[in-house]
């Protein structure tokens, strides 16, 4: 069912309200600098449009997994500061999370302006998702809005608890526009639909691998996923990366879905990840070496698959993709579904890790119809498990009853 989104209401019903809004600004940050800020500048035009509404705007995030402490390193500081460069206008600060310090500031908000609150997990309440600490959250604000879809599978203070005492819970336009492309790809993807899994386990994508694995016209492996579907089909992979627990999985799926799996031909591999003086291309894998990239015939391979319209999903690098040696193989499926975007399929890319690896191989986000936040919340989501930070959420349906009220 469709969420209630900001701009389904009328603009009269934020001018002079507090809006909490929970964004997902957990950024990597190096040396009190953030290294990628795209998480953040996705959640802008939701801040933008609040602000031009003269609604007066609280933002909540978590940074890290500071586990209930104060950790200098894990402050906003550094957030708001590039916060206030993107929005053209001064972010309050107070260092804090709950109090009357922040409460008092809070009051004397302007309409129009904004309030970053401190690491909401500098208080082990939020992830405990403890009642008083929602109740006490949810009181700063008249309405609730969630921007945040790679916190939405958890069951927080900030996701779920407080968004309880609000008779508006609304969906931001990043929660919006994940719940449109991956819901099309979870339930109805325009066909051929290509599903590329990589990364190091396939134990993480399990749920959603099962789930899209039945509905994919293909399926190409690459990185641990693949060495695991290999080694089940009886392939030497040397010392590779392996998830022997799926071993079993991998051969059902195998004997099931064998005529679309592809797997890697080639490989680019090494002594170990240290040791790279004996980095080169093969066939089949010694025992002494690992796989760490496909090579050139599977990346050639998997692009063909890739070509033309319909639809594709890619969670996951095919290899080590942040050293130099093993990046070609990434890289190049990466400007493979760029193109395949600019042919006319619709192309969604998730996880951190793929993200990383987009920015690696120069792709533009334009080159990608939709690049979701998530990580754990997208491949739960895949999977078919209801996220409680989306459930929470105002169901359309009810779009009559909330502007009347």
């Amino acid at each position: 069912m469709s969420k209630l989104v900001i701009s389904d209401l009328p603009d009269s019903s934020f001018e002079g309200k507090r809006v909490f809004v929970r964004v997902d600004f957990n950024v990597p940050i190096r040396d009190g600098k953030i290294s990628e800020d795209y998480r953040i500048r996705r959640a802008i035009p939701t801040i933008d449009y609040l602000i031009e509404r003269k609604a007066k705007v609280i933002i909540g995030t978590h940074l890290g997994r500071p586990k209930g402490i104060f950790i200098p390193d894990l402050s906003l500081k550094p957030i708001q500061a590039r916060l206030s460069e993107l929005l053209g206008k001064s972010v309050n600060f107070t260092g804090n999370v709950v109090g009357d310090e922040l409460k008092k500031a809070i009051d004397t908000l302007g309409d129009g302006e904004v309030m970053l609150l401190e690491n909401l997990r500098f208080h082990k309440e939020e992830t405990d998702n403890d009642p008083e600490f929602s109740k006490e959250l949810a009181s700063f604000a008249d309405i609730y809005v969630n921007d945040a879809f790679g916190t939405s599978h958890r069951k927080h203070a900030s996701t779920y608890g407080m968004a309880l005492e609000f008779n508006h819970r609304l969906a931001g336009f990043l929660v919006s526009r994940e719940l449109k492309f991956l819901t099309r790809i979870r339930e109805n993807p325009e066909r051929p639909f290509v599903v590329i899994v990589g990364g190091g386990k396939i134990k993480d994508k399990i749920h959603a691998l099962k789930s899209l694995i039945d509905k994919a016209d293909k399926v190409l492996l690459g990185g641990g996923a693949a060495y695991t579907f290999l080694k089940a089909k009886g392939i030497n992979i040397g010392n590779s990366i392996v998830d022997d627990e799926m071993l079993g999985w991998a051969k059902e799926s195998l004997e099931k879905y064998g005529d679309k799996i592809f797997l890697p031909v080639d490989h680019v591999v090494a002594d170990n990840f240290e040791r790279r003086k004996n980095c080169m291309v093969m066939d089949d894998i010694p025992e002494d070496l690992q796989g760490f990239d496909i090579g050139p015939k599977t990346a050639a391979l998997f692009a063909h698959q890739i070509k033309g319209t319909g639809s594709v999903f890619w969670g996951g690098p095919m290899g080590v993709f942040e050293v130099g040696d093993f990046s070609a193989g990434t890289t190049q499926l990466a400007r493979a579904v760029a193109l395949a975007t600019w042919r006319g399929a619709t192309t969604v890319v998730g996880g951190g890790e793929t993200i990383a690896a987009i920015r690696n191989a120069e792709v533009l986000d334009s080159e990608i119809t939709h690049i979701s936040t998530g990580g754990g919340a997208l491949l739960e989501f895949l999977g078919g498990t209801d996220l409680p930070g989306i459930s929470i959420l105002d169901n359309k349906e009810n779009e009559i009853s909330v502007v009347a009220s």
